[in-house]
């Protein structure tokens, strides 16, 4: 992938892209022709939520004022399909797949808007990495915005920071191989959260890893801060949860022994745990971060990185468990449900499959034109997908690798980033910009819900339970953050929800 430490006007510099609200500067005029004012303007521009109620009577769910500028939305759909540039590191590669692709059936509706949020502005650092966006819960999102990374509670529609890049940040923890001295203004390039562990990784090899829960057993009457909306926890020591009890922002509740503990549920406890470099090379970059169940128990992380690596890392005493190298920059890795099979992709129009405790090559597969950089697996444990600057998300079966089963051409770009739901129901697809694509499996992939707005696209997630999908738009005035709620087939049901 393309190295270069590229600032947040990277698109200007690196691809020559204008923003969605540059691109409207000569379209600022009303429906009469007139030029609009200072107070126009600034009311075009004003920073507005769209609820689903809004959206029902007609409000643009990013909140743009259609009726107000001098071109309408269709027209300028149509403008950035023909506009657009996808990059590509093998020329034409996009065109080149438009043979191989079979039409897919739009119409899906699995997942309903729910609501926009303005107040959330997510951002990224490189054009080609787009994981940047995190559920923990249907109501808890962990994302990237410029330097910090922010926590966004749907429920309480509070945003809080729970990592500040910009200037020193040190380990509070002495683990063998951390850089106790840490780090000064990171660029963050990628991140991945789940449950109660972060990671962030870096333009210069940097991983930064923080723990919202101790890893030993904690005293009792610990007084930590959590979010009130939090209750789903994975802790490292007998705990039984009794009950929850929300009082001011924590949370009471659980018994050790038969005494009362307060136990923090979320990201926000102070410092981090431990800060790494993983390379020294000019071609450092972290490109993406699995966070995951050790095969053997504990929890694990994978950092891809340019340097041709993959490291494996445990969770609890943060000890470097392998490094497998390649021939190619890794631009992103997935394990298997079982815990035995990675899928790697990177700088090469080949995936390979790779055995997680040696490292060795199990399978390749064939078929992309240019380099892929997204990669998901199916709860099935046997299929599995990979999403490729050709435009193309293409889904494999193990048993036979010979020829993918599904090539799904995108509208625009490249395909960024991919995730299955839990259930395995779904799919979903995003493309840099402008479209995510939402997959039935049932259907064999033949039919899909498109979900369709403005912006660089930040990152695409999907809640553990599924009920809730959030979406990061980038750009400079439309920034905002989509919510999509699952689609249940009796309605009531969404009231609980």
């Amino acid at each position: 992938m393309s190295y270069e430490a590229v600032g947040f006007d990277y698109i200007e510099e690196e691809r020559e892209m204008e923003d969605f609200d540059n691109e409207f500067e000569d379209e600022n005029y009303g429906r009469d022709g007139g030029e609009l004012g200072l107070d126009d303007y600034d009311m075009l521009t004003k920073v507005t939520d769209t609820t689903a109620a809004q959206a029902r009577k007609g409000k643009d769910i990013q909140g743009i004022p259609w009726d107000r500028l001098n071109i309408t939305r269709e027209k300028y759909r149509l403008t950035r399909l023909e506009q657009y540039r996808n990059y590509e590191n093998v020329p034409s590669s996009g065109e080149s797949m438009d043979k191989e692709c079979k039409p897919t059936q739009k119409g899906g509706n699995y997942f309903d808007f729910f609501h926009n949020t303005r107040s959330v502005k997510p951002t990224i650092l490189h054009f080609q990495l787009r994981n940047l966006i995190w559920a923990t819960s249907k109501h808890d999102v962990y994302l990237l915005s410029n330097y910090s990374v922010m926590h966004w509670s749907s429920l309480t529609g509070k945003l809080t920071e729970i990592l500040n890049f910009s200037g020193h940040v040190a380990p509070n923890e002495k683990h063998p191989g951390s850089l106790l001295e840490g780090f000064l203004q990171t660029q963050i390039s990628t991140l991945a959260v789940k449950d109660d562990f972060l990671v962030a990784g870096g333009f210069q090899g940097e991983l930064t890893c923080k723990c919202a829960l101790f890893r030993t057993p904690i005293p009792l009457q610990v007084e930590l801060k959590p979010a009130v909306d939090s209750a789903d926890c994975r802790l490292h020591f007998n705990f039984t949860i009794v009950e929850w009890t929300p009082v001011e922002s924590i949370l009471y509740g659980g018994s050790i022994g038969g005494s009362n503990a307060t136990i923090n549920l979320r990201l926000d406890k102070g410092g981090v745990s431990f800060c790494t470099r993983t390379t020294y090379d000019d071609n450092a970059i972290t490109n993406a971060i699995e966070i995951y169940d050790g095969l053997r128990g504990g929890i694990h992380f994978m950092a891809s990185n340019n340097d041709c690596g993959v490291r494996e890392y445990d969770m609890e005493k943060f000890q470097l468990l392998n490094h497998f190298r390649f021939p190619w920059p890794v631009n992103h890795t997935s394990i298997s449900p079982d815990r035995r099979i990675i899928t790697v992709v990177g700088d090469h129009t080949e995936g390979l499959l790779v055995d997680s405790q040696s490292g060795k090559t199990v399978a390749t597969v064939v078929g992309h034109l240019d380099y892929s950089f997204a990669s998901a697996w199916h709860p099935d444990g046997r299929t599995f997908a990979t999403g490729n600057q050709d435009k193309t998300c293409r889904v494999w079966d193990v048993r036979k690798l010979s020829s993918p089963t599904a090539i799904l051409k995108g509208n625009l770009g490249a395909a960024r980033s991919i995730r299955f739901s839990s259930d395995g129901q779904f799919m979903v697809v995003a493309e840099p910009a402008d479209f995510v694509h939402v997959y039935s499996t049932k259907s064999d992939y033949k039919k899909r819900q498109e979900i369709d707005f403005f912006g660089e696209i930040s990152g695409v997630s999907l809640s553990p339970d599924d009920e809730s999908m959030y979406i990061g738009i980038w750009d400079r005035t439309y920034a905002s953050l989509l919510q999509y709620n699952k689609r249940h087939t009796y309605g009531y049901l969404d009231s609980f929800l």
